[in-house]
């Protein structure tokens, strides 16, 4: 089957930490090619989509427009807008994530704010944590960006936003918003934005458990390529097999 538009995964898919995948840098350019519309589709929100557009024309020979890019930090200030709680927020995260929630014209509480916004933070500390804990204690609403317990790196299976999240939630006993992959909240935006109906979409990832999901939850087809968190020999046993699997982009014809 033929789809019209694409949503791509990038780290695991495209790329994989600092590792090039060629097969995913071929896969773009094949669907600039034929005119297919995409949206690359990531849970990250260490990086502006500024600094992926750079990344990808500097290190994984991608380029790619910014329009093109849609980051779960992008979705989260979105979904902050449209429940219209206050403006207000402590942010665990990245300059990525920081950056754009205070661009949204979010100013930081650290003792009672309207939102705690969790996303990857590689510098995180026990007193950040604490102090997540009692603003959610006190009813700030408990954003979680994605997720994602892992994060493929070239050193292997590292610590992604969901590990994090995952502490929060035990010490809170608060069950988080997740606004990444596999949640609705970051599909029905990036589906409007791809301007392609679902049922002529399809998902394009490494991680079943994210990107996967993704596209099963939320009525889109999907594609699973073996090159990075979920592997191989785990397909056989998947609970919901995705719609196509390949062991390397270069064997999908777009």
């Amino acid at each position: 089957m033929s789809y019209k538009g694409y949503l791509i995964d990038l780290d695991g898919t495209i790329y994989k930490g600092k590792e090039r995948i060629p097969a995913g840098e071929n896969f773009i350019k094949r669907l600039q090619q034929k005119g297919i519309p995409y949206l690359l589709v990531t849970n990250n929100t260490t990086r502006r989509p500024e600094m992926i557009q750079s990344m990808l024309a500097e290190q994984f020979q991608v380029e790619t427009s910014l329009e093109s890019i849609y980051t779960a930090t992008m979705a989260t200030v979105d979904y902050m807008n449209d429940m219209k709680r206050g403006k207000t927020a402590y942010v665990i995260g990245e300059a990525g994530l920081k950056t754009a929630i205070a661009e949204a014209g979010y100013q930081e509480d650290t003792e009672n704010p309207a939102y705690v916004v969790v996303g990857l933070d590689s510098q995180v500390t026990y007193d950040m944590l604490a102090r997540a804990t009692l603003a959610i204690a006190k009813g700030a609403l408990f954003i979680g960006t994605n997720p994602d317990l892992n994060i493929p790196t070239e050193r292997g299976l590292m610590p992604g936003a969901g590990s994090l999240v995952a502490l929060l939630e035990a010490a809170t006993r608060v069950q988080p918003v997740f606004i990444g992959k596999p949640n609705a909240i970051i599909m029905n935006k990036a589906l409007a934005i791809l301007g392609v109906d679902r049922s002529e979409a399809l998902m394009v990832g490494d991680n079943y458990l994210t990107d996967i999901m993704a596209g099963i939850q939320n009525d889109i087809a999907t594609l699973l390529v073996t090159t990075g968190f979920t592997k191989p020999e785990e397909v056989a046993t998947l609970p919901t097999q995705p719609h196509h699997v390949v062991a390397s982009l270069d064997e999908w014809d777009v």
